[in-house]
């Protein structure tokens, strides 16, 4: 049994989550971790689609994917059939008993059904709503769909990802999703101390092509005081300082940055080289920048002789960036992932253990992580709404459960 953590601050609280797939259920989740209780609305016929639908499923026998557990553990699920107008009703009071609410559907659906803002404040006016969506609900492109990748392609990160002959590349994960969900949760948190100072309802609307402009805002800035695109430097750290960027050794590949002067010394005398100091070319940082190429060449020399294992430890003993470059799987066995306790298990119902990750943070030295694996379809269904005082026969005789 996980022990329940100290640092629980929406204890208390109650979410309505209706969102699925990503992003939402990615905020919603941090909303659990932080101690709310997370009610997760779905379709009576197969739920949320990441369910049983994404690029990995879990070798268990529980009926949801690993994308799923992922983001959807410490969870409650309520089964409604949004087409049925008694699920809607039963919606509005559970809207109607929370503090909460998170949606996903794309701009104008709510309304629809009932359910946006405007809608449901009336029956809560101390709520605090939140819509994630991927452009947002104004703006000329409000009513667009889209997907984790279809907004990379739009915000100009794959023009900067790469080199001049590759670009563009989509980023391996789907980060904007993630990064939208993390926005979703600092909006609400943000929205109930508002809340709380003012006692009127808040409305926030987070969307993920704001999100992954923010995400490259040195970038977005520059390009819009200049004009002009950024671009693609490869594997060349943003300083574009002489004295980084990605090496091969002997054994694997090597990211350095020794951005500083301080650093560029030691970098010198680590890798017994301290003649580079003396020499003309590279005697200071000006003239490094100009003759940089001759002194990637110096570097890879070097490099090529060891290990990147060896120039890790040996830069790291003093005191320079670098590191490795390491696949995923082999930095999740890494020590310091363990100390910082990053992912945590949750037990599924078959017995299979999952890692599942953690709050983004230590609260008072404390790694916060779900006190409950991800719930089955409709597994609380009958306690949720009998509790509001609902007829769940009446509900499920008419299929809206």
């Amino acid at each position: 049994m996980v022990p329940t953590p100290a640092f629980q601050p929406l204890l208390g609280r109650r979410v309505i989550d209706v969102t699925q797939v990503l992003a939402g259920p990615y905020c919603s989740y941090q909303l659990a971790l932080l101690g709310a209780e997370v009610i997760k609305i779905e379709l009576p016929d197969g739920g949320d689609w990441s369910r049983s639908n994404g690029p990995e499923s879990s070798s268990d026998s529980t009926g949801y994917t690993l994308p799923f557990v992922t983001q959807n553990s410490a969870k409650k699920s309520v089964t409604l059939n949004l087409k049925k107008p008694r699920a809607v009703a039963a919606l509005r009071a559970l809207i109607a008993s929370a503090d909460v609410m998170v949606e996903n559907f794309k701009p104008g659906t709510a309304a629809k059904l009932g359910i946006a803002y405007d809608d449901v404040k009336q029956l809560n006016p101390r709520l605090v709503y939140a819509s994630l969506s991927a452009f947002g609900h104004d703006g000329p492109l409000s009513r667009r769909p889209a997907y984790d990748h279809i907004i990379q392609g739009m915000s100009g990160i794959m023009h900067t990802t790469g080199t001049p002959t590759s670009v563009p590349n989509k980023v391996g994960s789907p980060y904007i999703d993630y990064a939208t969900g993390l926005m979703g949760a600092f909006a609400v948190v943000s929205a109930l101390m508002e809340q709380m100072r003012s006692g009127v309802g808040q409305y926030v609307d987070v969307a993920m092509l704001d999100t992954a402009m923010l995400l490259m805002a040195s970038l977005t800035v520059a390009t819009a005081a200049t004009g002009q695109s950024p671009p693609p430097t490869g594997n060349e750290a943003f300083s574009g300082s002489p004295a980084s960027g990605t090496y091969q050794t002997r054994a694997g590949m090597v990211m350095l940055a020794a951005n500083t002067e301080p650093q560029f010394q030691r970098l010198c005398a680590a890798i017994e080289r301290s003649d580079l100091l003396q020499d003309e070319r590279f005697a200071t940082p000006a003239q490094r920048q100009q003759n940089k190429a001759a002194l990637h060449a110096e570097f890879a020399a070097v490099f090529a002789a060891q290990s990147a294992a060896h120039w890790e430890t040996i830069l790291a003993e003093a005191m320079v960036p670098a590191v490795r470059i390491r696949q995923l799987d082999e930095v999740l066995s890494e020590p310091q992932l363990a100390a910082r306790g990053v992912l945590q298990p949750v037990t599924l119902a078959d017995g299979q253990s999952i890692a599942v990750p953690s709050l983004g943070f230590k609260a008072n030295g404390q790694v916060i992580a779900p006190q409950a694996p991800p719930p089955r379809l409709g597994a609380d269904t009958d306690e949720v709404l009998t509790a509001l005082g609902l007829d769940v026969a009446a509900l499920r005789a008419d299929g809206a459960i």
